[in-house]
């Protein structure tokens, strides 16, 4: 697999959705449904900066209208809305400038650069080299769910994670970009801290897993998996690592990879759900 000689890097995402300390993040949230209310509510409590990315801020106010947080005054936590604001809806602009937080309204008419983008270097020159979470945009139409994904690629270009993770979070998947190298990655937590969370816990991940070589082929070897690989060729149009499954009993997945993957793994339904 190579000569690198750089240790493993270390996810603990479940450390980060649980509040624990020194894994503080920036919840950018995305123009899409907000279709996971607890997951949302979870998420919003505990982000250390919440940013709108445009008309995303439309999909907040309607949880305001609906209540769907405990209190009105939770929606004044929203801390800045950007974008070319083409899709801000007059109803959302006047409910945020005018909360009690006075939330910020910025205007960024660069039209070589998306929304998405515009929110992502807010938070980093706000909290450099903070891990950002991104609700939202993996939904929708194919081409902007695709789109999203080359902005994990853009947005992670340190092979070190310098500017800090990047987090995609749906209400069913939580996917991210791997680096070139070879990583851990922390599925489950037994030990986790108890909390008020309606949606997380230590052990949030249903079994399925894919590893995307979205950008270019990639060879991977993991462990832990259902069906685990070794020095495997994987590309578009190839064969890929999709529908795999985390085994029982498995608390850490290895990955090693040749060139940067996309992974994805899924979160369980709520009760109730199918």
């Amino acid at each position: 697999m190579g000569s690198e000689e750089r240790a493993a890097t270390e996810w603990y995402p479940i450390r980060q959705f649980l509040h624990y300390p020194g894994y503080d993040f920036g919840l950018v949230v995305l123009h899409q449904p907000i279709t996971d209310e607890d997951l949302f509510k979870d998420l919003w409590s505990i982000a250390e900066t919440r940013v709108a990315a445009d008309g995303a801020a439309n999909e907040i106010y309607g949880l305001a209208q609906k209540k769907a947080l405990p209190s009105a005054s939770d929606y004044t936590k929203l801390d800045t809305i950007i974008g070319d604001l083409d899709s801000l809806s007059d109803e959302a602009r006047a409910f945020f400038s005018s909360s009690p937080a006075k939330c910020s309204i910025i205007r960024d008419p660069d039209q070589y650069s998306t929304d998405f983008t515009k929110a992502v270097r807010l938070v980093r020159k706000t909290l450099p080299g903070r891990d950002i979470v991104c609700m939202g945009g993996l939904g929708g139409r194919v081409d902007q769910a695709l789109s999203q994904l080359h902005h994990l690629y853009l947005f992670q270009t340190s092979p070190t994670y310098a500017d800090g993770k990047m987090f995609f979070l749906s209400g069913e998947s939580l996917s991210f970009l791997l680096k070139a190298g070879k990583h851990r990655i922390h599925v489950r937590e037994p030990d986790a801290k108890v909390g008020s969370f309606a949606r997380m816990s230590g052990d949030p991940f249903a079994k399925h897993v894919g590893i995307l070589p979205v950008k270019e082929p990639s060879v991977i070897t993991t462990k832990g998996l259902e069906w685990d690989v070794e020095n495997w060729p994987t590309e578009f149009g190839g064969q890929m690592s999709t529908s795999n499954h985390v085994l029982p009993e498995t608390t850490v997945v290895d990955v090693e990879t040749t060139k940067d993957v996309i992974f994805t793994i899924a979160l369980k339904r709520p009760a109730g759900e199918y």
